[in-house]
């Protein structure tokens, strides 16, 4: 399994060789910039894993870069933890709803940050934190962009199997049309919200194995719902 892909965003240059050493010494790719406007043209160029992200940055404010992330359909579902010296309840919050999946205050534990990085991970992007996604009979591996149920290989498309992987990563709750086209095809997508019930006939399709049951249920006037059995 490859390397999760972590973005350093930090301008303490010390702080930030340090958190690079002691993150690739468990097994995480890192790329490491002090700059806001440089930490967007990497996320760009190519989709971190995971960021970690200083809130007090050159060019780019890090609330701002969080803002960016969320926006765009590539990386609107990357996990972001922001690092930072605001400790303020205030600032917290401001940082949560901006899309941080956590928010760890200075100074703090490198050890302590490994462990909620990997927490983090573990909750919002199981597979990349090594985990096979598994759901009643159903597996997928996102690594291998291979998924089965009751054995038998599945053959899903591009948008099927992100779709399929959203739902396995969150069984049992319930989205909107809405929330899946955000999730699956990204925020501000000019998709229309029928196209989500296409992919969703698609996946229940690829997903027909005999003897199995229709593990997406329709939610009347709410959506859709994953439970396998």
């Amino acid at each position: 399994m490859p390397a999760p892909r972590l973005l350093l965003v930090e301008d303490d240059l010390s702080l930030a060789e340090l958190l690079q050493y002691r993150f690739e010494a468990e097994g995480y790719e890192v790329h490491v910039t002090g700059d806001g406007d440089e930490a967007l043209i990497l996320a760009d160029e190519q989709a971190p894993d995971l960021v970690i992200l200083d809130w007090m940055v050159e060019g780019t404010s890090g609330i701002e870069i969080c803002r960016r992330l969320r926006r765009d359909k590539e990386t609107a579902h990357v996990p972001i933890v922001m690092l930072t010296a605001r400790g303020s309840e205030d600032d917290r919050i401001r940082g949560l709803e901006t899309g941080a999946d956590d928010y760890v205050t200075k100074p703090f534990s490198p050890r302590e940050l490994i462990a909620r990085v990997g927490a983090v991970l573990r909750r919002v992007r199981p597979a990349l934190a090594g985990e096979m996604l598994e759901v009643g009979d159903i597996k997928l591996d996102a690594t291998s962009h291979k998924a089965t149920r009751r054995g038998q290989a599945l053959q899903l498309g591009p948008t099927e199997f992100r779709l399929l992987r959203f739902f396995m990563e969150h069984p049992g709750r319930v989205f909107s049309r809405g929330q899946l086209l955000d999730a699956v095809w990204g925020t501000g997508s000019d998709i229309e919200l029928r196209t989500v019930d296409v992919h969703i006939r698609r996946l229940r399709k690829g997903l027909s194995v005999e003897g199995s049951k229709d593990p997406v249920r329709t939610v009347r006037s709410a959506g859709y719902a994953f439970e396998a059995s």
